[in-house]
Order: structure tokens, then C-alpha cells, then sequence
């Protein structure tokens, strides 16, 4: 049995508390907060111990894998406290908020032989799965091009519950680096080569308490000659489905995180529904979290056991991270921040 313990009781906590208790190899055996309230509330429910300290909870639980659920700017903190201590690490997106912070931990993982992931669990989704099968077996052929767009509803009050929410210093950004990211790194997943150019343009359109990008659109080119066009804001009425469509020399894609519609060109249509596991009921979560942690997450335990490398690892999450911060870097150089009256 691995010993699971998990840093942050938030929002995000049932996704991988849930998974880890349905999983026949693992034990949660501690989880940890700074809301004393949150942490005591989560120990009473799995029967562990609450700690308030993650370093308390990494020092004596004699961990293999720790989950880090915390704020954005955490993750690399606290990542690289747990590689240092010699536990796996399984840490949500995004890995960090600088590039630096983010190789440093990766080389820091490599050179101690411990696993490092990060979780982007929408690859797991049967929709994504079929794509990427229909690409590496060459049915779809080269993708020509591609393009995601992402409208939701976040407004100023779902900011104002937040203490970390909405600042460049603790999130690091706002649509892109925490709504669109998913859908940027399934299309870069899909186009697998090199990034050439970033073009990016990004503003605050309609958020008063919050000084982070609400709009986002771009062009990233690559050295395929494949391109990605993206637009992405949290502006809209609703979380409408989020859409990611490719133009493939043999035919063309168009998906959502739970459907894939495949049209080749001689005629042939390939459609899938991602399949749910009515058994594993995450309490609170949300449907457009993916509902496939567990798949990410049996996947990094049973790599941590068999000693193999885990398909999203920190080495292959640089790919999306460095995309992430190329388009915020050309992105803020014209960032529109609308004060609202």
C-alpha cells in the first residue's frame, strides 16, 4: 500500500482524495491545510491525521506520494520541499508560475530518482485518447492546423472568495494559466513538435477586483508548420463547453473534453462519449474538472511502483509550461486593464 498524503483541502481536494480512496493501492494517511477547519474536516472524513504544517505531514508520515492542491504559487515551494525529502510527487497544473521554478524541480526529481507529475487529467479522457490514437497511427495524417476556444462565467464574485485568485504574484495569471490551460496543452499534446512563435494579445475586460488577463487570444506556429489559434475568456454568461478543433491533411477533429467527433475525408466518422465510473462519486467536484483524475492518478501510483516513467511528468509538462509563459510574456506587452466605472 502506498502512503498517500495530500497538502490543500480546497476546492480541488475531492478530485484526488476521492481517487486515492478508491484505489486499491494507496492509503491516505495524513492531509494537511492552513485552515484548520478545512484539514480537521477532511482528517474526520477519511480517519487520518490533520496537519497544519506540510512540513510536519512530509517529515513524519513516511509518505510515497504526496498530492499538492494548493494555490499556483505554492506548488513549486512545496514540490521541491517533498523531492528534497525523498517522496513522489503529484502536483496539479500548472507546475509552477515561472519556467525556472519549474526546470529547477524537474532536474531536482531526475537527479533523485523520485517521480514527478503533474496532473492534466483531460488527456485521460476517452475523446482525447481516441484523437491522439488516430494521430500516431497516421489515420488523421499531419495536423495543418488547430484551434481552441474557451468562453466561461468568472466573474468579480468568484474572485472576491478567493485570497490568491486574480493576482499575477499567487496565480500567476487568469484565464490562460488557469481556465484555458487544459485545452492550450491538449492541442499542444495533439501537434507534438516544437514551438517556433508566439503571438499573443491579452487584456482585463470586465473585472474590477481582479489585475489578471479575463481575454486572451493568440497564434503559436510550429516548426511543422502546424499552427494553433486560440481565444479564450471568462466573460461569458455560463461555463459554455470549451472547443478544440484540428484540420488534418486526412480529415478533421472536433471535441470538447467529453466528446470527439473524428470526419475523415474519404467518409468515415469516428465519434466517442468519455466514459464515467458511476462508482467514484467526487463530492463538490465539477464536471468540467474531467471526472478522470483517478485514471491520472492510478496511473502515477502504478508508475511509482513499477518504477517507470509517468506519461505526464514534470520533463513532458515543461512543454505546456513553456507555451504558458511565452504567451504571457508577449501577452503583457500590450495588457488592457479596463477599470470599471
Amino acid at each position: 500500500m502506498l502512503r498517500v498524503g495530500i497538502v490543500g483541502c480546497g476546492n480541488i481536494f475531492t478530485m484526488h482524495a476521492t481517487s486515492a480512496h478508491h484505489l486499491p493501492n494507496a492509503q491516505i494517511v495524513g492531509v494537511c491545510d492552513i485552515k484548520k477547519d478545512r484539514a480537521d474536516k477532511a482528517a474526520a472524513k477519511y480517519g487520518v491525521q490533520a496537519y497544519y504544517d506540510y512540513k510536519d505531514m512530509i517529515r513524519k508520515d513516511l509518505l510515497d506520494v504526496v498530492h499538492i492542491c494548493v494555490p499556483h504559487y505554492l506548488h513549486p515551494i512545496i514540490s521541491k520541499y517533498a523531492l528534497e525529502q525523498g517522496v513522489n510527487v503529484l502536483c496539479e497544473k500548472p507546475m509552477a508560475i515561472t519556467m525556472e521554478d519549474a526546470l529547477y524541480n524537474v532536474k531536482l526529481a531526475e537527479e533523485k530518482g523520485l517521480k514527478y507529475g503533474i496532473i492534466f487529467q483531460c488527456r485521460y479522457n476517452d475523446s482525447a485518447k481516441l484523437v491522439k490514437e488516430n494521430l500516431e497511427n497516421g489515420e488523421l495524417g499531419k495536423i495543418i492546423s488547430a484551434r481552441v476556444t474557451l468562453t466561461w462565467s468568472k466573474p468579480d464574485t468568484y474572485y472576491s472568495l478567493s485570497d490568491w485568485k486574480g493576482t499575477w504574484e499567487k496565480e500567476g495569471g487568469g484565464v490562460i494559466i488557469d481556465q484555458a490551460i487544459h485545452s492550450l496543452d491538449l492541442a499542444n499534446w495533439f501537434i507534438n513538435d516544437e514551438i517556433e512563435s508566439v503571438q499573443a494579445s491579452m487584456a482585463n475586460r470586465d473585472h474590477s477586483i481582479m489585475e489578471v488577463d479575463d481575454t486572451s487570444e493568440g497564434f503559436v506556429r510550429y516548426k511543422n508548420g502546424a499552427t494553433l489559434s486560440f481565444w479564450a475568456m471568462n466573460n461569458y454568461g455560463f461555463d459554455d463547453a470549451i472547443e478544440v478543433r484540428l484540420y488534418c491533411e486526412n480529415g478533421k477533429v472536433v471535441m470538447d473534453y467529453d466528446h470527439a467527433n473524428i470526419f475523415f475525408n474519404d467518409g468515415r466518422v469516428l465519434s466517442i462519449e468519455t466514459k464515467i465510473d458511476p462508482d467514484v462519486v467526487y463530492e463538490g467536484g465539477k464536471d468540467y474538472w474531467g471526472f478522470q483524475h483517478i485514471r491520472e492518478i492510478a496511473d502515477f501510483y502504478d508508475c511509482v511502483e513499477n518504477d517507470r516513467e509517468p506519461p505526464i511528468s514534470g520533463r513532458e509538462a515543461l512543454k505546456i509550461q513553456k507555451l504558458i509563459c511565452d504567451i504571457y510574456a508577449e501577452g503583457k506587452k500590450t495588457f488592457y486593464h479596463h477599470n470599471k466605472k
